[in-house]
């Protein structure tokens, strides 16, 4: 499937692919024919360097003089049998963010990935208000030149994010490869392959039975810019629950649940959101909970303090199973509650 492409170097320093259409690639899109030959590089990636002109066609009577080929800048040109595209892939550029001798706890880590986990009050990536100090800066200091270079750029291939004050594990791609697999294992969100990524949840009151789906879509919130919420018309959202441990008042009523929580889709926010629906709150959410700030009152003292000092949601990213994108190996890791929440649990159960 890939013979008909050969690879150098480009005039510019970067590499230089050329492909010659066989006609039988199964689409005459040219960024659907791109991605047939040059597996290495991703969709996004294939796309930036069509819209950037780096990509030339040229009809089989000029095939050999490429001063007369065409740059196309529509990803949906259509190619023939015979044509040959050159793709001039520019050298990675720096990354605008600069590294940062962040500590990072490390789960694993090879030539391919690495998976972190992540601590409360770290941004994944640079934004308004946080250009500094992300997981993004650490990773650039942590991993130097093996970073992925998505769309030109050297800079760590995120794939998935987590809220700023989310603990829990994570995964970057270090290399296109690797990113243009972890990718499409977190679009397809384990519907056909090994990918799953479980949750951690402390939330407001007992649910009603075991375990149960929320399935309801999440859109921006009409009015608060910055929330999410079920709306209709909405992207589809489904997040799948259970009751790890309930726990009681001081009254002896149930007052608050630990629950397990798997995502079959990614939306921003969606288990703050859809647990917050179904009216069970994270503890600590001042943004989709605050209307359940009085239950304090029915917690021990211990409980009540050791919610106050949490300042976050009661959320934490335990369980990541994926593919190895080179091996093909099934690879799972879990990481234990942080302690912050580690104590809010014990504070919970003592109900004093």
């Amino acid at each position: 499937m890939q013979g008909s492409a050969s690879k150098g170097v480009s005039p510019g320093g970067g590499q230089r692919i050329e492909i010659v259409v066989r006609g039988d690639e199964g689409s005459v899109r040219l960024d659907r024919v791109l991605a047939t030959h040059s597996p290495e590089l991703s969709r996004s990636r294939l796309k930036s360097l069509i819209l950037a002109g780096q990509v030339l066609v040229a009809k089989p009577s000029i095939a050999q003089d490429s001063a007369k080929a065409a740059p196309i800048r529509d990803p949906a040109y259509h190619v023939a049998a015979g044509d040959t595209i050159t793709i001039d892939v520019p050298p990675a550029i720096s990354a605008e963010p600069k590294g940062e001798a962040i500590a990072l706890d490390v789960v694993y880590e090879d030539d391919d990935l690495i998976v972190i986990n992540k601590p409360k009050g770290l941004v994944v990536h640079p934004a308004a208000g946080h250009e500094t100090g992300t997981l993004v800066n650490a990773l650039i200091a942590h991993c130097g030149e093996s970073l992925s270079g998505i769309g030109g750029v050297r800079r760590p291939g995120i794939v998935h994010r987590l809220d700023k004050d989310t603990t829990g594990l994570m995964v970057a791609a270090k290399n296109d490869t690797a990113h243009k697999s972890l990718s499409a294992q977190f679009a397809d969100h384990g519907r056909t392959g090994a990918l799953q990524r479980g949750y951690l949840a402390f939330v407001w009151g007992l649910p009603n039975r075991p375990h149960g789906t929320v399935d309801a879509p999440i859109d921006r919130h009409p009015y608060a810019r910055e929330k999410m919420a079920v709306r209709a018309g909405g992207r589809e959202a489904i997040t799948h629950w259970e009751v790890r441990e309930a726990f009681n008042s001081r009254d002896d009523k149930p007052v608050a649940a630990l629950l397990a929580c798997r995502l079959a889709t990614g939306r921003t926010h969606q288990i703050r959101v859809h647990l917050a629906h179904a009216g069970h709150p994270l503890l600590g959410d001042g943004v989709y909970g605050p209307h359940f700030k009085t239950k304090a009152n029915q917690l021990g003292s211990s409980a009540r303090t050791a919610l106050g000092a949490l300042e976050r949601q009661a959320l934490h990213a335990y369980l990541l199973v994926i593919e190895h994108p080179r091996t093909g190996e099934v690879l799972r890791w879990e990481a234990d509650l942080p302690e912050d929440l580690l104590l809010l649990k014990a504070a919970l159960v003592a109900t004093e």
